[in-house]
């Protein structure tokens, strides 16, 4: 007898959304474990190992448990698990109004439509933007979203000149966010502003409001 798909987990969690399009949003978070990459600034160091191996029938009951419209799958990185894009389309035939928030280093392809993939493109001050997939940008749509954090000046214009040659905001919407504590958030809303970029600027709502820790 075949075994039903799992997903290691390393939380589930409802709150706010503090990122994207949909912050404020209130938001079940299934936050999976595992990520091949290892940004500096990584806000879920504690989802790089360990979780709970959860049936996609647990996982789903879990999150019908809380009520809520939105469903946000993130980690880690979703991706490296296989049953994924599998949870992600039980998601959507359930009803829900998901997101999925990728590093950007594995392809998004096999991801359901419906699902709003918010997809980062590492700069070089997370340390890790030679492991972009290039590829996935010619997938996404205005169903989706761009992502960038950055750590410094030199990340914003290094975004800057990749936004606007490769005119990413004509893909999906195009985010950037400073990284907590590091890059001001007043210095990058007028980078912003100077240069006139398409772009929504955005701080990490979560952190505003509970600080920088798990579960919120």
């Amino acid at each position: 007898m075949k075994k039903p798909p799992s997903l290691r987990v390393s939380e589930i969690f409802y709150s706010l959304q503090g990122e994207t399009s949909r912050i404020g949003l209130p938001t079940v978070f299934v936050r999976l474990t595992g990520c091949p990459l290892r940004c500096g600034y990584c806000d879920s160091k504690h989802a790089y190992n360990g979780g709970t191996s959860l049936s996609l029938s647990e996982i789903l009951a879990a999150v019908a448990g809380y009520r809520a419209h939105y469903v946000c799958v993130t980690g880690g990185e979703p991706l490296v698990q296989a049953a994924t894009p599998e949870f992600l389309t039980a998601l959507c035939d359930a009803g829900y109004s998901v997101s999925l928030e990728t590093s950007g280093a594995l392809p998004v392809d096999k991801v359901d439509p419906r699902v709003s993939r918010i997809v980062d493109i590492k700069t070089p001050g997370s340390g890790e933007a030679a492991k972009m997939h290039w590829e996935n940008l010619a997938l996404l749509t205005p169903h989706d979203e761009i992502k960038l954090v950055l750590c410094g000046r030199g990340d914003y214009e290094w975004a800057r000149d990749l936004i606007l040659e490769r005119e990413l905001f004509k893909l999906a919407p195009v985010s950037l966010s400073p990284v907590w504590e590091t890059l001001p958030p007043v210095d990058l809303a007028q980078w912003v502003l100077e240069d006139h970029l398409p772009v929504r600027m955005q701080v990490q709502l979560h952190k505003v409001l509970w600080g920088d820790r798990p579960g919120v």
